[in-house]
């Protein structure tokens, strides 16, 4: 996960994925549709996304925090949210 924030083009991904995640920066579907990635699995791409930014903005315009994290200091929240990456959430 790591390897894939930093740099999704040098990570160690299949190149479907990788195909998908430069279509979702870039908007250009050649690369992933050349590498085997339907049509309909980048609409499927876009609508995560959409969703995913629809919410967060959301969340950060009306300062909601997670009930989970709700009274911990930054290292602890930082620590917690750790926790969700090592389980493969994030």
């Amino acid at each position: 996960m790591d390897a894939v924030l930093a740099d999704y083009e040098a990570a160690p991904i299949d190149e479907k994925l990788r195909g998908t995640l430069h279509f979702l920066a870039t908007l250009d579907p050649s690369r992933a549709l050349a590498s085997g990635v339907s049509k309909q699995a980048l609409r499927d791409a876009v609508d995560v996304q959409a969703g995913f930014e629809l919410i967060t903005r959301f969340a950060d315009a009306i300062g909601a925090k997670p009930h989970s994290e709700a009274g911990l200091t930054r290292e602890q929240a930082i620590a917690h949210e750790g926790r969700f990456y090592e389980e493969g959430y994030a």
